[in-house]
């Protein structure tokens, strides 16, 4: 079995993704940006999830780029781009095209980065984010731009061994935001 390579602040924990891609509503043909991509984790469940999807990955760490390259190599992800370098610069540009799906993981220029995904007129985004301030500007800002579909704050918690039985220890709680395109809303 591949094992996934690692970098600060990552990987997203497997049942975090598994919530985060659910409310992306990923379908065939559709193209797939992972803003803030840290290790490709999410790009890489996003693959199996989706045969017929294109990958962007971005991120403005130099190790990140690095290991997503080594990840999606490992993992046979042969339709994904990987790109350096601040990411709303970089989804400003022409090329880049049409933007079905936004997976934001990170990123220091979080207001100008839904605006470009509004502005491509995205159909689903989902923000992961540990802090409450963070929370709070992206729903203004989804709100602000007609974004604002849902948040949710999920706990995982995993079994661990304790004098021979078994407690249960929390991990970091994650806010989910999503925001979708006006038709798009549930």
């Amino acid at each position: 079995m591949t094992e996934l390579l690692h970098v600060s602040g990552g990987p997203t924990k497997p049942e975090i993704i598994a919530v985060s891609l659910s409310k992306l509503d990923l379908e065939d043909g559709c193209t797939f940006f992972d803003i803030g991509c840290g290790t490709g984790a999410v790009s890489i469940e996003a693959s199996k999830m989706v045969r017929d999807i294109k990958i962007c990955a971005i991120d403005a760490r130099d190790e990140a780029i690095d290991v997503t390259k080594r990840n999606f190599e490992a993992f046979n992800i042969n339709n994904a781009q990987v790109l350096s370098g601040e990411s709303s610069g970089i989804l400003e540009k022409q090329e880049i095209g049409s933007i079905d799906c936004a997976f934001i993981g990170g990123t220091k220029n979080i207001s100008r980065v839904l605006e470009v995904l509004a502005d491509k007129k995205a159909k689903s985004i989902v923000l992961n984010a540990v802090r409450i301030e963070t929370v709070v500007n992206v729903i203004n800002k989804m709100k602000e731009l007609d974004l604002f579909d849902e948040v949710l704050h999920i706990v995982v918690s995993r079994g661990v061994p304790i004098t021979g039985e078994t407690m249960f220890k929390p991990e970091n709680p994650i806010f989910i935001v999503v925001g979708r395109s006006g038709d798009d809303r549930s």
